[in-house]
């Protein structure tokens, strides 16, 4: 098949998962004979003249990645037009590259190409496929005050009601996205993310340095991996560590990530007082995360809000003991008792007994992180995502679509109200 995906992230513009399961997706489908192209866009903050619009192939992926406007926007402080003008980049470019490749399907990914995608599919006369990685409303416990969050909600709604077919990561995220956006959940297929297997070993010595550097004292280690959001929940792992601290002396944290909280989990550290015993490392380049999750004690992932979460993934493959929250789709992943240890959602109190049962038991805690590993090659295999995912093209038709309104926003809860 010939295949346009279109993605406001893809390597090595990284924002968060999107860009790496995009990656992932297009190189997998390139493998099993697809023509792909991935139309996506410089980091922000250039422009035609330091990085102008290029079109290459890489991994055997076409990699078409559009200059920014000269317009002064920021991503920071004006989301909804920032991501108009990239969207206005990608139907210019993309239109290019329409005249001379016809694809048989647009599959679009998140609601930041929502207008590209739609322009394009239509253009060109083909199915659009979409999927939804996450929602505003999710992100936000389900409420949609401000206005900036009703812009984004209805972005969203617009595409998941204009796509031919819909794709979500997991169970938890289909019945979010039937809910929000009022389509049938039978109507949207579920396909887990995957991940690599290779590349997630590193010496045995890389790993010891990388303990004494974070647990000189050879004291328990805690990780935490992901962005710091809100919604990541690592302000409940904070407030955790005192109390490990009491019943463990000594115990470490490494927070690994960079996010808008950063700034206030320090000062949380300051005002529980143990700041000394929190590494903030900010991002790690790929080798320095493996050796850290293989040095890790016990990984916590503590989110509120997680519509799959890849890192518990990688925290298996990495060998490492887990203990994360049911958020979303890390129910799905993390199965109680057999390939870690859930709590739930908030609950400091279940985190605090979830890292002690590890550090009780070393040993049937890497019982279960053998058993999340083993489950890597099997269910969470590239290949067959893409397999999956090329099912869902070839059935998609091109449908009548009514002219669509604006939606209604909640003025309470979205998932209550």
């Amino acid at each position: 098949m010939r295949i346009l995906m279109l993605s406001w992230e893809y390597p090595p513009v990284v924002v968060g998962g999107l860009g790496r399961h995009v990656h992932a997706l297009a190189r997998h489908l390139s493998a099993l004979g697809h023509d792909v192209v991935v139309l996506c866009r410089h980091e922000a903050g250039t422009d035609a003249l330091t990085h102008p619009t290029a079109d290459t192939v890489v991994e055997g992926v076409r990699v078409v990645r559009v200059a920014e406007d000269p317009t002064h926007l920021l991503f920071e402080k004006d989301l909804v037009a920032w991501t108009l003008a990239m969207g206005h980049g990608m139907i210019r470019t993309g239109l290019t590259v329409l005249s001379g490749w016809r694809p048989d399907v647009v599959h679009a990914h998140d609601w930041l190409v929502t207008h590209p995608a739609i322009t394009l599919a239509e253009h060109a006369g083909v199915p659009l496929v979409a999927t939804i990685h996450a929602t505003e409303a999710g992100r936000h416990s389900g409420w949609l005050s401000q206005r900036l969050n009703q812009q984004v909600h209805s972005a969203e709604w617009w595409l998941a009601n204009r796509a031919d077919a819909l794709i979500t990561c997991s169970s938890a995220m289909r019945a979010e996205v039937a809910h929000l956006f009022e389509v049938e959940p039978d109507e949207i297929a579920v396909i887990h993310n995957g991940i690599e297997p290779r590349g997630w070993r590193v010496p045995a010595a890389e790993v010891r340095a990388t303990r004494m550097r974070h647990s000189p004292a050879g004291t328990p280690l805690v990780v935490y991996f992901g962005r710091l959001e809100w919604e990541k929940g690592v302000q409940d792992l904070l407030a955790a560590l005192p109390r490990l601290r009491r019943a463990h002396p000594g115990t470490r944290l490494v927070v690994a990530g960079r996010g808008v909280q950063a700034t206030a989990l320090v000062e949380q550290a300051r005002k529980l007082r143990v700041r000394r015993s929190v590494d903030f490392v900010g991002h790690l380049p790929d080798r320095s995360l493996v050796a850290c999750l293989a040095a890790a004690d016990v990984v916590v992932l503590p989110s509120r809000y997680e519509p799959f979460g890849i890192v518990a993934l990688e925290a298996a493959a990495a060998g490492a003991p887990l203990v994360a929250s049911t958020a979303g789709g890390l129910a799905e992943l993390v199965v109680d008792g057999e390939t870690g240890l859930s709590v739930e959602p908030g609950d400091v109190d279940g985190i605090v007994a979830g890292v002690r049962a590890v550090l009780a038991d070393p040993a049937a805690a890497a019982r279960r992180a053998k058993a999340a590993k083993a489950r890597l090659a099997t269910e969470f295999d590239w290949t067959g995502i893409a397999e999956a995912t090329v099912t869902v093209y070839r059935s998609a038709t091109v449908r009548d679509h009514p002219v669509l309104g604006r939606p209604k926003i909640a003025t309470g809860n979205a998932f209550r109200d």
